[in-house]
């Protein structure tokens, strides 16, 4: 009898807000279920998680997916729990090479009641390759010409090596970087100059900065 009563008191407690509740939720499932489905297409862009540290992607893969939908219509504005459509590859289990990845409802996210028709497009390749870091010469790239009479007689730069990395087949195909361009015409005796090295390949970086200090000294024909 003693535990009748106490479930009875926890049904009856705070009833009326419980009851409220109860209606409010009534009330949100029949004005989404009665909302009409339609249909959309959004670009999202693609994104991936998980690529081993060892490895780089060597290919200009596509950077955008177009999802058609079809759902609620409040969700498909945006509305509703708020949650963008989006794409996200896993790429732990990569190896060097080519790789396929299908887009579909594994690596689709949507919001609640909405559903992928299709996706364009509906395959992506990548190409995988082991990431190589070696040491490169810097090369002086000058510009202008000397003033009145006067020509470069000796230059160095500091450091004279940079390290960079990439891909593997592109990295060991670089076997030296440039300055940016260091105007000489204005130079009378010994000048420095402070500038950047580039590396002529997107897909190759540099490790550290990749600036140099070039020295220049100019004398008289």
């Amino acid at each position: 009898m003693d535990q009748l009563k106490r479930v009875l008191r926890l049904v009856t407690y705070n009833f009326g807000w419980k009851l409220l509740a109860l209606a409010s939720a009534f009330v949100i499932w029949v004005l989404v279920a009665s909302e009409p489905e339609l249909s959309t297409f959004t670009t999202v862009r693609l994104e991936y998680r998980n690529l081993p540290d060892n490895l780089e992607i060597s290919s200009a893969p596509a950077e955008t997916v177009t999802l058609e939908l079809r759902g609620p219509a409040g969700e498909l504005r945006g509305t509703g729990d708020n949650r963008r459509p989006g794409v996200m590859l896993d790429m732990s289990n990569v190896m060097p090479g080519r790789r396929t990845f299908t887009i579909g409802d594994g690596n689709v996210s949507l919001p609640r009641g909405v559903r992928l028709v299709r996706a364009i497009p509906s395959e992506v390749p990548f190409e995988f390759e082991r990431r190589l870091s070696r040491n490169v010469p810097v090369q002086i790239h000058f510009s202008g010409l000397g003033a009145n009479g006067y020509i470069v007689s000796n230059a160095t730069v500091s450091p004279s090596e940079l390290t960079i990395e990439g891909p593997a087949s592109r990295v060991s195909r670089i076997m030296s970087v440039s300055t940016d361009p260091v105007n000489v015409s204005s130079v009378v005796g010994t000048a420095e100059f402070h500038v950047n090295a580039f590396v002529s390949d997107p897909y190759v970086r540099f490790e550290g900065s990749p600036q140099v200090v070039v020295t220049v000294m100019m004398v008289k024909k």
